[in-house]
């Protein structure tokens, strides 16, 4: 069953408004992964990205992932915020630092991130956790998944499968940026990503 199945599945299953912890790495992917999940979940936004390693380039994305959820959703989407922890981030690729995109580098940045969203959403009462990774092209989907399904069996919250990129995902995030006049980043923000 491919990714996209398993979250219609789930999204059908529903039969009250759950909710949701969606893990952002910035407001423009969040954007039409917002689109779809409102109007099943309620849904607060927790930017937890200590792959960023730039200071400046994380509290820019964070202000624009502030703007876009008050603008567009009135308050009714939470922006949940813990700092600039890049050390985290550090410390879990020491090693794997030559390594190119799309590697054990990015996997394990995965996880750490999808960990850190797991254990709030379980410590905060939310029912589900998931990510907005998935929209990329350039994120392995499939790892995403993995990854959170192990978490759900290990912490005992749920994950919501999701390939946000199908159904034009990732194409309606670009036509979200530009109506918002969102700031798009080139690089996911790790320093290794950005040379």
């Amino acid at each position: 069953m491919t990714n996209y199945q398993k979250y219609e599945k789930i999204i059908k299953s529903l039969e009250c408004k759950p909710r949701l912890l969606l893990h952002s790495c910035c407001a423009p992917c969040s954007s039409a992964c917002l689109e779809r999940l409102v109007e099943h979940f309620r849904v607060d936004i927790f930017y937890y990205n200590p792959n960023i390693t730039d200071s400046t380039e994380f509290f820019k994305r964070l202000a624009e992932q502030k703007r876009f959820c008050q603008e567009t959703y009135n308050g009714s989407v939470n922006v949940i915020d813990i700092g600039h922890l890049k050390e985290e981030f550090l410390s879990i690729v020491v090693g794997l630092e030559s390594l190119p995109e799309r590697s054990t580098r990015c996997y394990e940045c995965y996880k750490l991130r999808l960990l850190k969203t797991a254990e709030f959403a379980k410590n905060n009462g939310y029912d589900y956790f998931t990510t907005t990774l998935s929209i990329s092209p350039h994120k392995n989907a499939e790892w995403i998944n993995e990854i959170g399904e192990d978490i759900e069996k290990n912490l005992g919250v749920k994950f919501l499968n999701s390939d946000f990129k199908k159904e034009n995902g990732y194409l309606r995030s670009i036509e979200l940026s530009k109506e918002y006049g969102l700031y798009r980043q080139d690089y996911c923000g790790c320093s290794f990503s950005k040379k």
